[in-house]
């Protein structure tokens, strides 16, 4: 999700994303509810209706009653919050890839704004709601703020792509970053709204690059999207490797490895360790239906496990589109991930 690296990714709800960057030849096309377009997808269900949020003007927001045919939602923000103009002042894109969760009574949406795409010039926030639906009398998203912030010339990682999760003992772990000096773990406080112990910064994965400290090139060094899911005894973290947004020249595709803390190490099913560039390979684009595909989310709803994600779409010219599937693990634990 360093997202709109290189272009000014349209989604097929037909909003153009505002960046610095002329975009390639990506299609516009409108809302289909069959197979509809979204980045960065994560997802929520409430009552009988799951809710799908990704990369768009004020966050992107859709729903659906089977998760086969989606209505498109309004943003969550009809203006860019007062924080955000403060603390990055050239601010006038997209908000980024948002993350959900419910916890304490209510859901959460944290998410990322970028000043400057393709540098650490960002800043991911914090709303909170009673409900999902965007019908109810109790709908409303009231933001908590700045949670944190990454600056040119001072940090090696960058303030996107949030996934927060709470651990068995109970406590919420931030999860972030990209580039550069890879992915970040650091504790919440209980009601989710800053950092307990500041000081205390866990970096769960990077990859190796060769540039010299703040050139901030996008040549090597590429991962981000974290998502980290508890499943048995594991804590998996998920990551995408390698470049989105440039269409149907993208090759984005989705790693993952596992730990017994949400700190890591995480390893690799060869038991390599994330820290030094390593991860096991599984969703990546087959060449005929997706391009690539990444910025993946999982879930369990129901009883059943999902895997969520974009992908470009090689029939739409490389419009990025929501996947949804049922994720599946092998007999050593390792989750499987079949595109259809």
């Amino acid at each position: 999700m360093l997202k709109k690296l290189l272009c000014a990714l349209v989604l097929s709800t037909g909003a153009a994303f505002a960046q610095e960057v002329p975009p390639p030849t990506l299609p516009v096309l409108p809302f289909n509810p069959k197979n509809p377009g979204i980045h960065d997808p994560v997802m929520a269900k409430e009552g009988d209706t799951f809710y799908v949020f990704g990369t768009g003007p004020g966050i992107a927001t859709m729903y659906s009653k089977d998760l086969k045919t989606w209505t498109e939602g309004k943003p969550i923000f009809e203006t860019t919050p007062a924080w955000v103009l403060e603390a990055l002042p050239h601010f006038k894109g997209d908000i980024w890839a948002p993350d959900v969760i419910f916890y304490q009574g209510q859901y959460h949406i944290f998410y990322a704004c970028n000043a400057t795409p393709g540098k650490p010039d960002a800043a991911i926030g914090h709303a909170t709601s009673p409900t999902l639906n965007q019908k109810s009398p109790n709908y409303k998203w009231t933001d908590q703020g700045k949670i944190v912030q990454s600056v040119l010339g001072r940090d090696q990682w960058q303030a996107i792509d949030s996934n927060v999760i709470v651990d068995d003992a109970g406590t919420p772990w931030f999860v972030f970053g990209s580039f550069w000096d890879g992915l970040k773990a650091v504790k919440m406080t209980k009601d989710m709204k800053g950092f307990s112990h500041p000081e205390e910064w866990h970096t769960i994965a990077r990859r190796p690059t060769a540039q010299k400290p703040y050139e901030y090139g996008l040549q090597d060094s590429q991962i981000e999207g974290a998502f980290v899911y508890k499943h048995g005894d594991y804590y998996y973290l998920f990551a995408s490797f390698d470049m989105c947004c440039r269409g149907v020249n993208s090759n984005y595709h989705v790693v993952v490895g596992r730990s017994k803390s949400v700190t890591g190490p995480y390893v690799d099913k060869a038991g390599y360790d994330m820290i030094d560039g390593n991860g096991t390979d599984i969703a990546i684009g087959d060449g005929v239906k997706y391009a690539a595909l990444g910025h993946n989310s999982v879930y369990k709803i129901d009883g059943k496990e999902y895997f969520v994600a974009h992908g470009y779409s090689i029939a739409d010219g490389g419009a990025s589109k929501l996947i949804i599937t049922e994720l599946k693990w092998d007999a050593n634990g390792w989750p499987v991930v079949q595109i259809k």
